[in-house]
């Protein structure tokens, strides 16, 4: 007689891990005028702009007299800080000071690739850092390759640590990134199945009627609604070969060209405003509609915003419909008056542009609510033009700035004379 023993049903095995790791990020600073940095006092730091690393902000942060009082200025400083909220944050840190020299003996602390006694370092709220008091001394630092130009460079690389249980990794498979952009890139390039040519300024561009009433309404509206079929040339009058390239460029990769004007911020080896390929391409933008290249024309302009150069770019900002880079002028504008006032620029602004004048004094009073509030000793005054005593200056309800005459005036803490501007009357 047999006997049958009851066998329990296969189960499939399920599995987990909970992996740590960390999440890097990188960012360059470069310090010019160090010569004139030093003697802003043991303690006072320059910093960098803030960046982003595992969902939290840093910045860097350099002393040029040093951050403590007993090395009596014989060192630098350099200490990367958590700049956002956080609790406990736990991050590995790379400080190297760049050898600008032919040998390339970089200054290197890094965390990375070697054991820690302690594990991470962990900043436990806003403002912690971590970094070297004694970061270089500075007789040593002034002799070195390290300046040059009477410039440094640093290079800081955090990794946030973070944890997760992940069992997703065990089988995955991995997809690389889209790259549809190179492949229509290629077709430009190639030309192959053109179907349409430009001639700009005697230079001839051809390109794919589809793919352009595909990405602007302007070209679908020229291609798909008017255009005779055997008309294959089209005549540019209105834009240069090389702003024309960068467009096509565009349409068929989704990025701007390469082009050392979009990686290299405004200097006296720059083009003006009006030559810089930037503005050229916006202007391309708005003809055909293409929205996602204004936007990054802006971001490259939005760099060489300064207080000579700050009147003319909101002009053309406002002249394409430039919105977010329009706001970063009336700001930036609003935040450095008395110093832009003074320009070439805004004197053009006054004569050209008197409704841009009056959105500036509407920012101008945000401005001083902000300034009031955080403690700051600029006084914003509005002067009008409906009677009185000039030497009568009185606050003003910005609400129905635009509806009356008035002038501007901006008294500085240091005792200065005021200055005024008057946009004019609006209709």
């Amino acid at each position: 007689m047999f006997s049958h023993r009851h066998k329990s049903p296969l189960v499939s095995p399920s599995s987990s891990r909970f992996v740590t790791e960390t999440v890097n990020g990188s960012h360059n600073f470069v310090i010019k005028g160090y010569s004139l940095a030093k003697g802003i006092g043991v303690g006072k730091h320059i910093a960098s702009e803030t960046f982003t690393v595992g969902g939290f902000q840093w910045a860097i942060y350099f002393y040029p007299d040093g951050k403590n009082p007993e090395d009596n200025s014989a060192y630098v400083s350099v200490f990367i800080a958590l700049a956002s909220e956080g609790t406990d944050v736990r991050a590995l840190f790379e400080l190297t000071l760049v050898d600008q020299g032919t040998h390339g003996k970089h200054k290197v602390h890094s965390h990375f690739d070697r054991s820690l006694e302690s594990g991470p370092y962990t900043l436990k709220y806003r403002g912690s850092m971590w970094g070297y008091k004694r970061f270089f001394r500075r007789t040593m630092l002034e002799s070195s390759t390290f300046l040059k130009d009477d410039c440094l460079k640093l290079n800081c690389t955090v990794g946030v640590v973070v944890s997760a249980i992940d069992s997703s990794r065990l089988h995955s498979i991995d997809v690389p990134e889209s790259d549809i952009g190179a492949h229509f890139g290629m077709l430009l390039e190639n030309e192959e199945g053109s179907d349409v040519t430009f001639n700009v300024r005697g230079v001839k561009f051809h390109a794919h009627k589809l793919v352009l009433a595909a990405r602007s309404p302007e070209f679908e509206s020229e291609f798909l609604n008017g255009m005779e079929e055997d008309n294959r040339e089209i005549v540019v009058v209105d834009m240069e070969p090389k702003v024309f390239k960068a467009l096509l460029h565009f349409i068929y990769t989704d990025n701007l060209i390469e082009d050392e004007e979009f990686s290299v911020t405004s200097s006296s080896c720059m083009p003006s405003l009006s030559d810089k390929l930037a503005a050229k391409l916006l202007a391309a933008a708005d003809k055909y509609g293409l929205a996602r290249l204004a936007l990054m024309c802006e971001s490259v302009l939005c760099k060489d915003v300064s207080v000579n150069s700050v009147a003319n770019i909101l002009a053309l900002a406002d002249r394409f419909s430039a919105m977010d880079l329009k706001s970063v002028c009336l700001k930036f504008a609003a935040e450095n008056l008395v110093a832009v006032m003074e320009t070439d620029g805004f004197e053009l602004l006054k004569e050209n542009c008197p409704l841009l004048q009056s959105e500036l004094l509407k920012t101008v009073a945000g401005t001083e609510e902000e300034l009031s509030g955080g403690g700051k000793s600029r006084s914003v005054w509005a002067q009008f033009s409906d009677g009185g005593d000039t030497t009568d200056r009185r606050r003003h309800n910005w609400e129905d700035v635009g509806e009356r005459g008035q002038s501007l005036w901006v008294q500085s803490s240091d005792g200065g004379d005021a200055r005024g501007m008057s946009p004019g009357q609006e209709g």
